[in-house]
């Protein structure tokens, strides 16, 4: 039932005179007004409660919105017009197939130019629509530079990750990692040598082929690493610590080496980033640029719960295989206002624009992975902007941590406060809105 709200109670309920609530998986968000847990770590209500929103950190399962079914689909990029700053994208993936945030993010050629000008927190492009078990492929030339990160990854809202990431040290590896619900183990790690002058200046494919069985990590059509689910069983814990649940694919090119972080992510990315560097003074940015973008969706479980075939839900907690349905549920908010616990919120004043504040556009630091606050994850992160070109962000963005340790981090750390996503490590860039 639609409720019918005044424009100063829609106000109250998507502008914050106070910080946001911190929110993790064992210290959920308390307020029912505010009930969303973003990838980020924050509550908050309306962009909180769409992509990356945790539902095992939020006031209830049902406080995130339905999750967009996976669609194949191919990506070319003449031009951004499937894609819409996250200020602007209410849950509407047949309208917008990308959310996306950065300085200075183009297309040139064809191609998409993932951007990071100096002292910035670089690009992030985030699919609206889920994968749940499917193949993702992606062309790209990495960027360059210590310091400097691209990512490809499949990121789940309770933080199952599969990646790709490139370290602009290093330019003939690519590195491969895995996690499951943010659990940190560095030995998930894994790196593939690519052939070629380097990864900055040659084209290549990277594919990922995940399956309810195994995941493989293709580069140019070759398989180069398998993981097997069955390697993955816990005795312990008895069951899969296996990625598993709806998952978006997400690309991004962020600053590990910002001078901020702590210092294990610095050394992993090479050292701290010079930004006065070849590409920042001819360009203007670092830079990776993509090319053509896949994705080919495969069967749900034979057993899945399917009552429709319109968005994924969590059923249970547990947040395993087993725990997602299929269902006809809307996937769409009202406004920036609303939440998964009360959809039409502000439906009479429908529109995307009418509010925009700090609690309802989650932003985060530049990071790494799929954490964020004090939950555990690992890492891949990017920028955040409006369609113009100026940040939208309060503090950056990232696919992970929001959290800095001033202190030297082990590998571990790395991954913990790696910069999503210091997803996903802070970085102490202020952006307004």
């Amino acid at each position: 039932m639609v409720r019918f709200v005044t424009p100063l109670l829609l106000a109250s309920l998507s502008v914050s005179a106070f910080a946001a609530q911190k929110c993790n998986s064992s210290s959920q968000c308390k307020e029912e007004k505010y009930p969303c847990c973003s990838q980020y770590g924050e509550c908050g209500t309306g962009a909180y409660c769409l992509g990356g929103c945790d539902p095992l950190a939020s006031f209830s399962l049902d406080s995130c919105a339905p999750m967009p079914v996976c669609e194949s689909k191919t990506y070319t990029w003449e031009n951004l017009d499937n894609a819409v700053t996250q200020d602007k994208y209410l849950g509407n993936a047949s309208a917008a197939d990308w959310t996306y945030s950065g300085k200075e993010v183009k297309t040139e050629d064809g191609n998409l130019i993932m951007t990071m000008p100096a002292n910035s927190v670089g690009t992030l492009f985030a699919n609206n629509h889920y994968v749940w078990y499917g193949k993702v492929s992606g062309k790209f030339k990495s960027s360059r530079g210590k310091g400097v990160v691209t990512a490809f990854i499949l990121l789940s809202d309770v933080k199952d990750e599969i990646d790709y990431e490139w370290v602009g040290a290093d330019l003939t590896t690519v590195q491969t990692n895995y996690y499951w619900q943010g659990v940190l183990d560095w030995h998930n790690s894994g790196n593939i040598t690519v052939d070629g002058e380097d990864t900055f200046n040659d084209w290549h494919t990277y594919e990922i082929d995940w399956t309810p069985e195994k995941v493989d990590w293709i580069v140019d059509g070759s398989v180069h690493r398998t993981l097997k689910k069955a390697d993955t069983y816990n005795e312990t814990s008895k069951q899969y610590e296996f990625p598993q649940t709806p998952a978006r694919l997400q690309m991004s090119l962020w600053p590990a080496g910002q001078a901020s972080n702590a210092q294990g992510t610095i050394d992993w990315a090479g050292g701290e980033i010079d930004w006065k560097s070849e590409d920042i003074e001819e360009s203007g940015y670092y830079y990776a640029t993509v090319g053509e973008v896949s994705v080919k969706c495969y069967d749900a479980p034979s057993d899945a719960k399917k009552t429709g075939d319109k968005a994924y839900i969590y059923a249970n907690s547990a947040a395993m295989e087993s725990d997602i349905s299929i269902t006809d549920n809307s996937t769409i908010l009202a406004s920036l206002g609303a939440t998964g616990l009360d959809m039409d919120l502000g439906a009479d004043k429908s529109s995307s624009s009418s509010s925009s504040a700090s609690n309802s556009i989650p932003t985060g630091s530049g990071g790494s992975g799929g954490m964020s606050g004090d939950n555990t994850s690992s890492d891949s992160g990017s920028g955040t902007s409006t369609a113009d070109g100026s940040e939208t962000s309060t503090s950056g963005f990232t696919q992970g941590s929001s959290t800095q340790d001033s202190g030297a981090a082990g590998q571990n750390e790395r991954v913990l406060r790696g910069s999503l996503f210091g997803v996903l490590v802070a970085l102490v860039v202020l952006v307004t809105l």
